[in-house]
């Protein structure tokens, strides 16, 4: 009996044991779940407000460039008035040497009209030979050239009140337009003053997002160098002929980059067993711990279970039959599928496979990567195939 209760007290004492670590584990896992869903949720705000912040900084510098362009335009239109202010004060100025000619001549006209009685009595000028003759003409013709020369400055006089209108009208039209420019100028400024305040956000929130980003990976199993991503994709390329830009693509919608290779271990994963029995292969042959290397975790939005692993995300089975193929194409043997090389190499030998090697060819080839026939996923790859610089900060 006493015997029995012992073994009683030892059952219970380990049942004990067993829930406090269950407990632990359920808590522990839960709080790394809430930790990975703020840190994704975090990065997508940040992720929106980047996108929403670099429509402020094109929306500037729209602005920018059409405030250039009239500034440009109003300095432009400154510059020609002022040009015609001068050539009308040169035109006044001449018009005014005209007016003054014409009155030197008329007054010499005038002259010679007078008479000169300083040494001849007015009569015997008014009795010499001809003289009343001489007179009539005379004075008949300077007559008739005052009256031209009068006409002729009245004409002068009134082009001269024209330009002087003129004149007045352009100088307040280039006051207007240096007012005009001053408002656009100080307009510029502020746009300015704007750009550099959104880039200073963009950087700012890029910063946050890498941060994140570096957080989020260190809870979902790891991350690799942007450097590294891109020239595997480079090197996975020109062994395979499936282009570079379709695997970056790929890349984006498997692993964002290589940035959430996995956050489940393999029990987590609800991989099969015959999959667990090749995966445990694969780790043992490269000097992994099977129990604490991550693999990705079942979906959510589709059918299947978790296990894929590294960068491009290959099922274990999956990664057993290419071995061979990346080994003698990349020089690693055995290959390992959390090597960034390997991994990419791996994922172009698939898709060069699948008939990636034509752009004709590639929405399937994304499709049969997936497994089934989802439009949605081709769509993606295909849509971050143009795009996947937007990742890449």
């Amino acid at each position: 009996m006493k015997r029995f209760c012992w073994i009683k007290k030892i059952f219970v004492s380990l049942l004990t044991i067993i829930i406090v670590v269950f407990i632990f584990h359920f808590f522990l896992n839960q709080a790394q779940a809430g930790d990975i869903y703020k840190a994704k949720k975090s990065i997508s705000k940040a992720t929106n407000q980047i996108k929403e912040t670099k429509k402020q900084v094109v929306v500037n510098q729209n602005q920018y460039n059409i405030n250039q362009s009239q500034i440009v335009s109003t300095q432009s239109v400154i510059t020609k008035t002022q040009k015609e202010i001068e050539r009308k004060e040169k035109v006044i100025q001449n018009l005014n040497k005209r007016i003054k000619l014409n009155k030197q001549i008329l007054k010499s006209y005038i002259q010679e009209m007078s008479f000169d009685n300083s040494n001849n009595p007015v009569i015997n000028f008014v009795l010499s030979r001809g003289f009343l003759n001489d007179l009539s003409g005379n004075f008949d013709q300077i007559i008739n050239v005052k009256e031209k020369i009068l006409s002729v400055i009245g004409d002068i006089s009134q082009n001269k009140k024209e330009l002087a209108l003129a004149k007045e009208a352009l100088a307040k039209k280039k006051i207007e337009k240096q007012k005009i420019l001053v408002v656009k100028q100080n307009e510029q400024v502020r746009v300015i003053s704007n750009i550099r305040r959104a880039k200073a956000t963009l950087a700012q929130l890029t910063a946050k997002i890498n941060a994140l980003r570096n957080r989020l990976s260190s809870l979902l199993g790891g991350s690799v160098s942007m450097h590294d991503i891109k020239n595997a994709a480079k090197i996975a390329s020109k062994a395979t002929g499936v282009r570079k830009d379709f695997i970056m693509g790929m890349l984006v919608v498997e692993s964002d980059l290589g940035r959430y290779t996995g956050g489940c271990n393999y029990k987590e994963s609800r991989m099969s067993s015959y999959r667990k029995t090749i995966f445990k292969s694969i780790c043992k042959s490269l000097g992994y711990n099977y129990k604490k290397k991550k693999v990705s975790c079942p979906p959510r939005g589709y059918l299947g279970t978790g296990g894929a692993m590294g960068v491009a995300q290959f099922m274990s089975d999956t990664w057993k039959g290419y071995e061979a193929i990346i080994a003698s194409r990349i020089g690693h043997n055995p290959p390992d599928p959390w090597n960034v090389y390997d991994g990419i190499m791996a994922m172009a030998s698939k898709l060069a496979k699948d008939g990636a090697t034509r752009r004709s060819g590639e929405c399937t080839a994304a499709k049969r990567y997936l497994g089934g026939n989802h439009q949605w996923y081709c769509d993606r790859v295909l849509y971050w195939a143009k795009n996947y610089g937007e990742k890449i900060n």
